[in-house]
């Protein structure tokens, strides 16, 4: 567990019952992949509109976030693994976004199941990363965390046949999947928009990237390194980016 995790695990409200955020629980007992720092900072970053879709959702962490953000939305969830989309349904049902969010166990290729979406989303996604690496022995962490059910390139070609015009495809991505990702994102003719490199203490390189895309090309693109840690604390940029979900230290 890397040392951010730890500091949110400690300064959270977390019990058995699950993760407590300000306005509402995510319940993990039957999900891979758990509450972690790249899906909050990716549901406090990415921007949204009128529809939102979450590719691999998870728990609903970040369908949660988004349709906290946003008011007005509404917010689809794609999920592949059956007890993670039934897991997101428990949790978003539980919460007060519960009429806007609506939970599809799918994979994204196939999705949506009956056809288009009229004006397309704004599409948000932490995906599976570990294209080359050994497999984990847990079926369903392989499913999370491995490209095998989807990778780059499917990926990509289901934002662009899903974003709106005007809409962004943000994701959160480890630093040496950034390139990958965005070579496959030129081939199939979408432009960076935003790319904000983020450290975890400032004396160490960009662990993750937070990365936006857009359809048409940008004037220019909007380019960050951040810290999330200060002196053993949240730095100033994290705090303000979170303080909507997180529970004052």
């Amino acid at each position: 567990m890397d040392s951010m995790k730890q500091y949110e695990l400690a300064k959270q409200k977390v019990s058995e019952s699950g993760f407590q955020f300000r306005k509402f629980l995510i319940r993990q007992d039957r999900c891979a992949m758990k509450v972690g720092t790249d899906g909050v900072l990716l549901g406090a970053w990415a921007r949204g509109g009128k529809r939102i879709l979450d590719i691999g959702t998870g728990t609903g962490l970040v369908a949660l976030m988004m349709a906290q953000r946003y008011p007005d939305a509404l917010v689809d969830a794609v999920e592949i693994d059956p007890d993670a989309a039934r897991q997101a349904q428990e949790n978003i049902s539980a919460s007060p976004f519960a009429g806007r969010i609506a939970v599809y166990q799918s994979a994204i290729q196939q999705f949506p199941p009956s056809g288009g979406i009229e004006g397309g989303y704004s599409i948000v996604c932490n995906p599976p990363f570990f294209e080359r690496s050994l497999k984990n022995p847990d079926p369903q962490r392989t499913l999370a965390r491995h490209t095998d059910s989807l990778s780059f390139r499917d990926l990509v070609k289901s934002a662009v046949r899903l974003l709106a015009p005007t809409g962004e495809f943000s994701v959160v991505i480890p630093f040496n999947m950034r390139q990958p990702l965005m070579a496959e994102a030129v081939i199939q003719g979408l432009f960076l928009s935003r790319c904000f490199a983020v450290k975890t203490v400032p004396h160490k390189p960009a662990k993750r990237y937070l990365l936006a895309f857009r359809k048409e090309r940008p004037e220019s693109v909007e380019e960050q390194e951040v810290v999330m840690m200060q002196s053993g604390e949240r730095s100033p940029w994290y705090q303000e980016l979170t303080q909507d979900f997180y529970h004052l230290a």
